[in-house]
């Protein structure tokens, strides 16, 4: 018996860290005041009819803080990498000189920064909702090999305390790299 929740625990372990990085990665997207190569990695520029994420086709650097450089690994590319940044909600004008695209990153405003930190809110509750979500599914799998007579009342007792620790780290890591990032964006 107790193999067979063991596998139900990894379960929820694997796909609750999943939840956590895919908020990393969500975060990673979200501008600050510093140059950041994950702003534009996940933008799809149309290469020869598909959608293709920028970091598949161009090379992101960040010679300085404020500044990020794309070059393309195919140059006619240029024009529509530099559509697909204008289009996206970065808000920040490429500059094409016919080699490469230059990204200046503008010093935020408060406001910006304030607007900034409710997208985290929102984005980290989300994936939060998304943690909650694995821990009722585990929870009703638990419930129903109660009913089948597979799990004792003191077991599914015993489960249900260590599925909530085991949600309950995995909300708090969410909040550590959430925190973080906030303090990252209010940084002047």
């Amino acid at each position: 018996m107790a193999a067979e929740l063991a596998d139900v625990f990894e379960d929820a372990q694997r796909r609750m860290q999943k939840a956590v990085e895919a908020l990393k990665q969500d975060l990673a997207a979200i501008r600050t005041g510093r140059a950041s190569a994950a702003l534009v990695e996940r933008i799809t520029v149309d290469y020869y009819g598909t959608p293709t994420p920028l970091n598949q086709v161009a090379s992101i650097s960040v010679p300085e803080a404020r500044l990020l450089v794309i070059q393309p690994w195919d140059k006619k590319l240029l024009t529509d990498i530099e559509k697909a940044i204008q289009k996206s909600d970065l808000g920040i004008n490429p500059n094409n000189d016919g080699t490469v695209i230059r990204l200046t990153i503008p010093p935020m405003t408060q406001e910006r920064r304030r607007d900034l930190v409710k997208t985290l809110h929102k984005k980290l509750d989300e994936h939060k909702v998304a943690v909650r979500n694995v821990r009722r599914d585990v929870q009703d799998k638990l419930r129903d090999r109660e009913k089948k007579k597979e799990v004792s009342e003191d077991e599914l007792k015993r489960s249900t305390e260590r599925l909530q620790k085991l949600t309950d780290r995995h909300i708090d890591e969410m909040d550590k790299v959430g925190k973080t990032k906030e303090t990252e964006i209010l940084e002047v």
